[in-house]
């Protein structure tokens, strides 16, 4: 399970970074290198997630709700975004349904 987990972090990541430096070359008039190394780092989430050993589907759809959490978390180290109780109550539960839906089977047979 730790293992699986630090996947999921280092595909966030390479996935959020990679999406953030392609954003921030396209709306905010970077240089094309920056747009470049977006571009790497997103081919490299595509490998990084193939790591993991559940299913596609279960992988993705899990990784979905990461997703949404790291991006917030992104958001607020790098844009200095103040998520509202809103934010925060939809993040804890969307963390809570995807440790049921990856790890839920560990704990209850």
């Amino acid at each position: 399970m730790i293992k699986s987990i630090l996947y999921f972090l280092l595909a966030c990541i390479f996935e959020v970074g990679g999406g953030y430096l392609v954003w921030i070359w396209l709306k905010n008039d970077r240089p094309l290198w920056i747009g470049i190394l977006g571009m790497v780092m997103l081919a490299v989430y595509g490998v990084v997630a193939t790591l993991q050993t559940s299913t596609f589907g279960r992988v993705f759809a899990g990784y979905g709700g990461i997703f949404i959490v790291f991006s917030i978390v992104w958001a607020m180290v790098f844009d200095k975004f103040k998520p509202d109780r809103f934010d925060i109550v939809g993040a804890v539960l969307i963390l809570l349904g995807v440790f049921i839906m990856l790890y839920g089977r560990n704990f209850i047979k």
